[in-house]
C-alpha cells in the first residue's frame, strides 16, 4: 500500500494535472476580480437608481436596496424633457458619425492604393494628430465658433467630432485596405468601373467590420462627450445627456441628487451597451480582422 502511495505521488502526470487545476483556478479566479472591477461601478449606479432616498442617504451606506422604487426615471422624464436630449446626442452622434465615414474612407483608400505625392508626410501627420487630446483644441474651437456664430447649433459639436474622430477612422480603414487583395482591382478597372464605383460598390462591402469598429468608436465619444457640449450649447432644449446629467438639481441648493444622476446614468449608457451587443460580432471581426495578414 505504501509503495503504491509513493508511486503515486512521484507519478509526473498527477504532478501536471495537480499544476493544471492550479493554474484554471487562478486564472478563473483572476478573471473574476477583472469582472468585478470592471462591473462594480456599473452595478453601484443601477442599484442606486433603484433606491429610495432614504437608502441612499443613510449612514452607514445601505449596499443593496431595502425597498425597489422607479421613481427616479419618472421623475427624469416627468420632469424635465430628457427625451428630448437623448434624441439631440443620437442626432449629432449620427451625423458626426456619418461624416467621419464618409470623409474618411475614400482617404484611407487614397493613402492606402492611389499613394499621392508627400503620402509618407501625409500618414505621418495623422499619426501625430492622434497624440494630441482633443481639450487642446478647446480654444481654437471657441473661437472659431464664435467668428463663425455656431453656438447653440449643432454644427458646432458636429464639426469637432467628425474631425476629432477622422485619423482613428482613415488608420483602421487605412489598414484593412491595405489587406484587401489587388487582383479584386484590377479585375473591377478591367471592366470598367471607376475609381469611386470601384470603392462604393466593391470595396467597401468587403470592409463592412471595420466600418462598423470604426463608426461604433465615433459614436460612443459623440455621445460621451461633454466639454464641448457644455461650452457651445446653452438652450436647454438642445442639451445632450451628458450635460443634462451633470446639471440635475436637487429639492435644495445643498442636495445632491444622487438617485436622478444614478438613473440618468443608467439611461445614457443603455443605447451604448444595446448598440455594442447589436454589432458584437463584426465589432470582433473588424479589431481582428486586420491583425493577421493574409
Amino acid at each position: 500500500m505504501t509503495a503504491i502511495r509513493e508511486e503515486f505521488i512521484s507519478n509526473p502526470q498527477h504532478k501536471t494535472r495537480t499544476k493544471n487545476s492550479r493554474k484554471r483556478i487562478l486564472l478563473w479566479m483572476a478573471i473574476a476580480l477583472v469582472v468585478i472591477f470592471c462591473l462594480a461601478p456599473i452595478m453601484w449606479q443601477i442599484l442606486t437608481s433603484l433606491k429610495v432616498n432614504q437608502d441612499i442617504s443613510q449612514v452607514p451606506t445601505v449596499y443593496f436596496p431595502t425597498r425597489l422604487t422607479l421613481n427616479h426615471y419618472i421623475d427624469l422624464f416627468s420632469r424635465r424633457p430628457f427625451w428630448r436630449y437623448i434624441l439631440n446626442s443620437a442626432f449629432v452622434s449620427f451625423i458626426s458619425t456619418a461624416f467621419a465615414l464618409a470623409i474618411g474612407a475614400p482617404a484611407a483608400y487614397a493613402l492606402a492604393r492611389l499613394r499621392p505625392r508627400g503620402n509618407q508626410f501625409i500618414l505621418a501627420s495623422v499619426l501625430i494628430v492622434t497624440l494630441f487630446p482633443g481639450i487642446l483644441l478647446f480654444q481654437g474651437l471657441l473661437e472659431i465658433v464664435q467668428v463663425l456664430r455656431l453656438g447653440n447649433n449643432y454644427l458646432a459639436l458636429i464639426i469637432p467630432y467628425t474631425a476629432i474622430n477622422l485619423p482613428l477612422t482613415i488608420l483602421v480603414l487605412r489598414s484593412f485596405f491595405l489587406q484587401l487583395p489587388k487582383d479584386l482591382e484590377d479585375s473591377a478597372k478591367i471592366d470598367g468601373y471607376n475609381t469611386w464605383q470601384m470603392l462604393i460598390q466593391i470595396l467597401l462591402p468587403m470592409t463592412i467590420p471595420a466600418l462598423v469598429t470604426t463608426g461604433i468608436l465615433t459614436f460612443i465619444f459623440a455621445w460621451n462627450e461633454f466639454i464641448f457640449a457644455l461650452t457651445f450649447i446653452t438652450r436647454e432644449d438642445m442639451k445632450t445627456i451628458p450635460v443634462a446629467a451633470a446639471q440635475l438639481s436637487g429639492a435644495s441648493t445643498f442636495e445632491i441628487p444622487y438617485g436622478p444622476i444614478a438613473a440618468a446614468t443608467v439611461v445614457g449608457t443603455l443605447p451604448l451597451v444595446l448598440l455594442v451587443l447589436f454589432f458584437q460580432r463584426k465589432i470582433v471581426q473588424g479589431l481582428t480582422a486586420g491583425a493577421v495578414k493574409g
